[in-house]
């Protein structure tokens, strides 16, 4: 089946946040919310379940199990086994889960900003004090992990490092040197490490992911993985995900985190899930040519056409980091695009240390709704 990513869907009456947060005339490059339909095999499976008629309490699936276990085989070459899986209803509920897991009341979580920017706040969630240290950026805008400054961040009151790869919103998909020394680190010092992997199937040719605690069965004990199929195929309204734990102990740590708070995934999700993990590659192999394609059309914009702003090509996930300190731009780049380009990008700031003067930018659209958005911000900066 060829899938029409060029195609436009009038999403702004359909409860979208994306579409609605900002008025009718806001173009929104925003939140990591594709505007694309997802693979016909995972619409056709959840029309046949609606018309069931019959949505009463779920239970796991077993294929939902084993599809996730073939796949870390298949993809990443990781073998886990059913009891190793969570369910839980969303990647930002797992790391938060994690740190109530670990929390200790002088405890403190690690974070690497500029970051997405619910790891800013989950320590504080699980009454823990958050420790930081920034990436580096390099000349060509691509961003390293300064292992000096990691190892020194941690101290004797961290308990966990809550790692995002691919990195929201750098766009680094860390090669293995850079894992096996993070994770020797964290061994080192007794620090769990919660690896954020949402993005893990969202890589560009040249990129390969590999799961931390694939590395190692000592890394992997000490690991907690949180993956989910909601930003590969645009389920993220169903709300499905997974924590991968081979530890026994950790695991009982954090089922326990659940509080009576955090339920199960609904029916829906699963459904989806399980669908588009089996039958979804042949839609995510044009996706990713797709947005490749995007990428590159945005990085040659920003490079010819919107002076003082640059960015270096996401190595993975479908977001620009655009830095705005040289443009000429007064006080914040994502109020002045939202006001005098009409287009909603996120706030740098938003993401920690490192970000400001930095706004991120969704490619994940329509050519032409991307087309638009750059015209804008050129038209925009033509005014300074």
């Amino acid at each position: 089946m060829i899938y029409d990513f060029d195609k436009i869907i009038d999403r702004r009456s359909t409860e979208s946040a994306k579409w609605q947060k900002y008025g009718p005339d806001v173009l929104p490059m925003w939140v990591a919310d594709m505007d694309f339909v997802s693979p016909e095999p995972v619409i056709q499976a959840l029309q046949k379940r609606v018309s069931h008629g019959v949505f009463g309490y779920p239970t796991t699936p077993p294929e939902m199990s084993a599809t996730i276990i073939d796949r870390l085989d298949r993809f990443h070459h990781w073998c886990v086994e059913p009891e190793d899986l969570v369910f839980v209803p969303g990647v930002v509920t797992g790391f938060n889960m994690a740190s109530h897991a670990l929390a200790d009341p002088n405890g403190s979580v690690l974070v690497q900003t500029p970051v997405y920017f619910p790891f800013l706040s989950a320590p504080q969630n699980a009454g823990m004090a958050r420790d930081e240290m920034e990436l580096t950026r390099l000349e060509d805008g691509t961003y390293a992990v300064d292992m000096q400054a990691f190892e020194s961040a941690i101290t004797d009151q961290t308990r966990l490092f809550i790692l995002c790869n691919p990195h929201n919103p750098v766009g680094r998909v860390f090669r293995q040197d850079e894992l096996e020394c993070m994770a020797e680190i964290c061994l080192r010092h007794n620090v769990v490490i919660c690896s954020d992997e949402i993005h893990c199937d969202l890589v560009f040719n040249g990129n390969q992911h590999i799961s931390i605690a694939s590395l190692d069965p000592e890394i992997a004990q000490n690991t907690i993985t949180l993956i989910a199929p909601s930003k590969t195929y645009n389920l993220a309204g169903l709300e499905c995900s997974v924590a991968i734990i081979q530890n026994p102990d950790l695991r009982e740590k954090f089922q326990r985190a659940r509080q009576g708070l955090v339920g199960w995934v609904n029916l829906m999700g699963m459904l989806a899930g399980t669908v588009a993990y089996r039958q979804g590659q042949e839609w995510l192999d044009q996706l990713l040519a797709y947005l490749e394609s995007n990428r590159d059309y945005l990085y040659d914009y920003v490079q010819r056409e919107l002076p003082g702003i640059s960015m270096a090509k996401p190595e993975g996930t479908y977001l620009g980091w655009l830095d705005c300190r040289q443009s000429g731009i007064e006080g914040s780049p994502f109020e002045f695009f939202l006001e005098k380009a009409q287009v909603a990008t996120n706030e740098g700031s938003a993401f920690g240390k490192g970000g400001e003067g930095f706004v991120r930018l969704n490619f994940g659209c329509p050519r032409s709704m991307l087309s638009e958005a750059l015209e804008r911000m050129k038209a925009a900066l033509q005014t300074l």
